[in-house]
């Protein structure tokens, strides 16, 4: 398998999607890991079970993000950590993101134009963190060069 990005949408409920090198996302999901001790383990099985992990782009931080850090660095991955903002500033329009809830509903929009262009399964329903983790995800691929620009087919124009 080839490289392929991991983005995470830190949270007790935490966001995730797994980007492959030609910039289309593979799978996403939305775990709720219920308990700081969950989480704090999660990182070790989550790294596992995406194959070929080499970057991951994280939004979330504090004590939850330590042992993410820890085991990223311990593989010798690329880690990009970001605010909400980065990505916003960079995917959005201004007026999309004036406000917390508007911001979440255009990311949501957002990120099931990304599974529709990517060909991924469609949800049945799509909890903010995982549609965040899409978006997260999508800026990660823009970031390192995996799509020198976002697809015309996005209508991000």
């Amino acid at each position: 398998m080839s490289e392929t990005l991991l983005a995470v949408d830190l949270g007790l409920r935490t966001g995730l999607a797994l980007f492959g090198q030609d910039g289309r996302l593979i799978w996403y999901r939305s775990s709720n890991f219920g308990s700081r001790p969950r989480l704090r383990k999660a990182a070790y099985s989550v790294l596992n079970e995406a194959e070929g992990v080499t970057v991951v782009a994280m939004e979330g931080g504090g004590d939850l993000a330590v042992p993410w850090i820890s085991e990223i660095d311990r593989r010798g991955l690329r880690f990009y950590q970001i605010n909400a903002e980065r990505w916003r500033t960079a995917l959005l329009l201004s007026r999309q993101q004036r406000h917390g809830p508007d911001a979440k509903k255009h990311a949501d929009t957002l990120a099931r134009k990304i599974i529709e262009w990517s060909g991924a399964k469609r949800p049945t329903s799509l909890r903010h963190d995982a549609a965040e983790a899409i978006c997260i995800g999508f800026w990660g691929v823009l970031h390192v060069g995996w799509l020198s620009e976002i697809p015309k087919e996005l209508g991000m124009e």
